[in-house]
């Protein structure tokens, strides 16, 4: 019988008082103990197959691979794929890999801006991991799933159709880390089937945990390579890296570096690999950015990049590099909510007799108000959980959140409170996204945020995490 709700809030609540769920101490996935299954095979001396995600037509999901297809698929280990293979070859590069058949482009997008910060892959990948005297067919990786991180234990059997990797694929073919990897992710989703489609926002929250931004590059901010370079020498992740400029003729040009996570297919417009422009620049800048390889990196200029790319995902551990602080003055909180229905499900604020009975959370700031123009002091981010295992079949709610100033009220705010006052900041628009976010910038007071679903009466679980500049109190 499942805990009720209610008392499962109340044990993960305790958990995580405990350190329970954090990085140094991450949630066993599915219940699996990384130390105790390894010593047991190796007490055996066994292969271990995962029984939580076998290696048969379940892992791979329904309608990725036609029938006759499926029919072929042969879970190999490694050792039975390559003739000498590592988890490693050579360090981590986000030239290891190419896209297999699975749609999963958004996933390898992430992984290839994982590999420019050491610390934060360490944290995802334990890189101590071998085909060494200790090896057992037994691998582990750790993902930051909706407030906690979690340790998801795989075998290594991976799918194969003639001896060859279907889905991701090493460009030396002794190195496995990158189809290890995938094959832990799609575990946490469900299936191989569960992570075709989705955005780099996704992967880059689950590898950090951090603060998640959307730059809508249609109408980007004035000082956005400013914010592009200072988020590249952080410990952000980037759908893209950065070079500081370089001078062309004389002139400083910004240019944007991207990477292709098929691993091939390139911009062919201003600054690809064999544009006569590259003549125009110093025999030492071109030596250390340009590469004329099919290899799926390219550079282009920051105005073609607006042009051609629709948003720019950044996802930090902590968000200084909007104001180039060399340490975090943030400060965060989070909490744990969920809107049922008929009690605390009351919908957007068209429900005029329902929305106060949302959940409401206040929060009061001190401190100083910051002058600058384009300051922002507040980030809100409104997640919604999963109410299923597998990720294709999570049907989404539209979400958002309102924030209203108030002065000297206790208790649950009334419908008659949120008649009378307006708004002082809210999401632009409800989605139907796993996560909404906005920065606002809000004077010394009091304040009370309430998220909740557009329609009224519709049931999930959500994690509101609010960061502030400012002194907070909540």
């Amino acid at each position: 019988m499942p805990v009720p709700g209610a008392c499962m809030n109340i044990l993960e609540a305790r958990q995580k008082q405990e350190g329970y769920g954090s990085i140094t101490n991450p949630e066993k996935f599915l219940n699996q103990n990384y130390m105790e299954l390894k010593q047991y095979c190796l007490i055996k001396g066994v292969r271990y197959i995962d029984d939580m995600f076998p290696p048969d037509v379940r892992s791979i999901g329904q309608g990725l691979l036609s029938p006759a297809d499926l029919k072929r698929v042969e879970w190999l280990r490694p050792r039975k794929i390559a003739p000498n293979p590592d988890f490693i070859l050579d360090g981590v590069s986000r030239f290891d890999f190419g896209q297999g058949i699975l749609g999963d482009c958004w996933f390898l997008a992430s992984i290839g801006a994982l590999t420019f910060q050491t610390e934060v892959l360490g944290q995802v990948v334990p890189l101590e991991q071998a085909f060494d005297d200790s090896y057992c067919g037994l691998f582990h990786f750790r993902f930051w799933r909706f407030g906690k991180w979690v340790d998801v234990v795989i075998d290594d059997k991976l799918p194969t159709i003639n001896g060859r990797l279907i889905f991701v694929q090493s460009k030396d073919p002794n190195e496995f880390w990158p189809a290890l990897m995938e094959k832990a992710y799609a575990k946490v989703c469900g299936s191989y089937t569960d992570m075709s489609a989705g955005t780099p926002a996704e992967a880059l929250m689950d590898f950090t945990g951090g603060v998640h931004m959307c730059i809508q590059l249609g109408s980007p901010p004035q000082n956005l390579w400013e914010l592009m370079c200072r988020a590249g020498q952080s410990k952000s992740l980037m759908g893209c890296g950065t070079h500081e400029g370089m001078k062309s003729q004389g002139k400083l040009i910004n240019l944007v570096r991207l990477w292709n996570p098929w691993g091939k297919g390139e911009w062919n417009g201003d600054w690809s690999d064999r544009s006569s422009l590259w003549k125009t620049v110093s025999a030492e800048d071109r030596e250390m950015c340009l590469s004329v390889a099919d290899d799926g990196e390219f550079w282009m200029t920051l105005e073609d990049f607006c042009k051609f790319y629709s948003d720019l995902d950044i996802c930090c551990l902590c968000p200084s590099f909007l104001d180039g602080s060399s340490s975090c003055q943030w400060k965060s909180s989070f909490y744990d909510g969920r809107w049922v229905a008929g009690t605390t499900a009351g919908g957007c604020m068209n429900n005029r007799d329902s929305f106060w009975t949302n959940p409401q959370y206040r929060i009061k700031i001190d401190g100083d108000y910051p002058e600058k123009i384009g300051a922002k002091n507040m980030l809100v981010s409104l997640m919604q959980k999963p109410d299923k295992r597998n990720r294709r079949l999570v049907q989404n709610l539209h979400i958002g959140f309102s924030v209203f100033e108030y002065k000297e009220l206790t208790g649950k705010f009334p419908a008659s409170f949120f008649t009378s006052h307006a708004p002082v900041a809210q999401t632009k628009t409800y989605m139907n996204a796993r996560e909404v976010m906005e920065f606002f910038l809000l004077k010394p007071g009091e304040y009370l945020i309430v998220p909740s679903t557009f329609n009224a009466n519709e049931t999930a679980s959500f994690i509101l995490t609010i960061l502030s500049k400012a002194k907070t109190h909540t």
